[in-house]
């Protein structure tokens, strides 16, 4: 059988490696901007933080507007706005126009998830799931590995405002790409037959024990604890990404004492490990659920759990005296959070009987892990101007990852139907 599907992967990798490449963008170029527009850290701290309040915002919204009208043409739009405010982003005058990019691109980059996690319930057979969703995820780590070394260089040799007109053009270039070639498996011309019918018969799990497609809604879902569990779990996770991707920089500049292009280096390092460790990890995941009794059972929680305690080594990096072993302790966080964030979104899929609610479930729960997320930023500022020190905020990110672990292997333990509509279903189409 042909595996012509392995293009939704590379899609779907490379739309979160530009997402993530506009996002760092700004991280790479924080000491020339703070100087020129004579900013502090608690200022910087909002400024990295913003882009989140607008992504956080339009989050649920673009779920429901994903699950009516598609993937293509919803996804096409948002990716339009975030490449465009990205390169406007190099013309800014002040604070003022600066923010309001940066807000523009927030809004834009709202549809990534809930696009990768719609594709994903339409093009990726069940037993492939984890994989799929690690490579998607790993993009957000590839981006940065590039970016970290591309435009530290782009803005030690042409200034700041040059990097950000080229990452935009990336988005571009993918964008023409999507709307030439992707649509859903049955309407698709590159697919073989033999490929699309094994795609349509395997990309639904039986996690629920419900065979109906009918989708709840928003409303309902919101009363299985699962979905609260994924959403808390996921802003335990995400806060440690978020202060990594706006404050490892300026950390390994400030305290480390590196030029931006070193800086670059050393922050490309953890990041690039991470793609590859995330990758392996999600293969691990489908794996272990194949030997087991599958995706239906819920169990890759076991597997987020790990990867939560193994992200929670960053309480280690005030102990690190050398920057072989604090390499070694980011790349072992960035890998952990990486691999948590794609079994999360994989373990969402396994848990939720209807399609028809991807889109939805997936915003909420992205929506959960960026209000940590836009924290992060925020309180480490005030951490670094009260303290004069990282270390505080590297605790209080493992201490969240450590919550994260308990959270999900408490709360994640049944499908996502709510109570009344189990009550309502035969007692065999129930769960076990």
């Amino acid at each position: 059988m042909s595996y012509r599907r392995g293009w939704i992967a590379v899609f779907l990798f490379s739309l979160a490696m530009i997402n993530y490449m506009d996002r760092i963008a700004l991280s790479i170029a924080a000491k020339p901007i703070a100087e020129e527009f004579h900013l502090t850290s608690v200022g910087m701290g909002y400024l990295f933080s913003s882009f989140i309040w607008s992504y956080a915002l339009f989050l649920i919204p673009v779920g429901l507007l994903i699950d009516k009208y598609g993937v293509k043409r919803v996804g096409g739009l948002g990716i339009f706005i975030w490449s465009l405010a990205t390169a406007l982003t190099g013309a800014a005058s002040s604070f003022a126009s600066l923010l309001t990019a940066r807000l523009v691109m927030g809004a834009g980059e709202s549809v990534s998830n809930p696009v990768g996690a719609k594709v994903i319930r339409e093009w990726i057979p069940s037993t492939e799931r984890g994989t799929i969703t690690a490579i998607f995820n790993s993009g957000s780590y590839a981006g940065p590995a590039i970016c970290s070394v591309v435009l530290a260089a782009l803005v030690a040799a042409f200034g700041w405002r040059m990097s950000f007109v080229i990452a935009g053009a990336i988005g571009f270039v993918w964008l023409v790409a999507w709307y030439f070639f992707y649509d859903k498996p049955e309407q698709v011309k590159w697919l073989a037959k033999e490929e699309r019918e094994h795609i349509v018969a395997t990309r639904t799990t039986s996690s629920a024990g419900n065979s109906s497609t009918t989708a709840y809604g928003l409303k309902k879902l919101l009363k299985t604890p699962t979905l609260w569990g994924l959403a808390i779990a996921q802003g335990c996770n995400v806060y440690t990404q978020y202060l990594f991707l706006t404050w490892l920089p300026s950390y390994l500049q400030e305290i480390r004492h590196l030029t931006i292009a070193k800086s670059g280096l050393f922050t490309a390092i953890p990041y690039a490990a991470a793609v590859v460790l995330c990758i392996v990890i999600g293969k691990l995941s489908d794996q272990y659920l194949k030997n087991g009794s599958g995706a239906a059972s819920g169990k890759r929680r076991n597997v987020i759990a790990l990867t939560m305690l193994i992200a929670s080594c960053i309480l280690l990096i005030p102990f690190a005296d050398n920057i072989t072993l604090l390499v070694l302790i980011f790349s072992l966080t960035l890998a952990g959070i990486a691999s948590t964030t794609s079994l999360n979104f994989s373990l969402l899929n396994d848990m939720l009987p209807s399609s028809g609610d991807v889109g939805r479930a997936m915003a909420f729960v992205v929506v959960g892990g960026n209000i940590f997320g836009m924290l992060a930023p925020i309180v480490t500022g005030y951490v670094i101007t009260a303290t004069a020190s990282y270390n505080w905020a590297f605790a209080i990110a493992g201490g969240l990852l450590v919550t994260g672990a308990i959270v999900i292997l408490s709360m994640t333990r049944k499908p996502m139907i709510p109570a009344e509509q189990l009550a309502s279903e035969p007692l065999m189409a129930r769960p076990a």
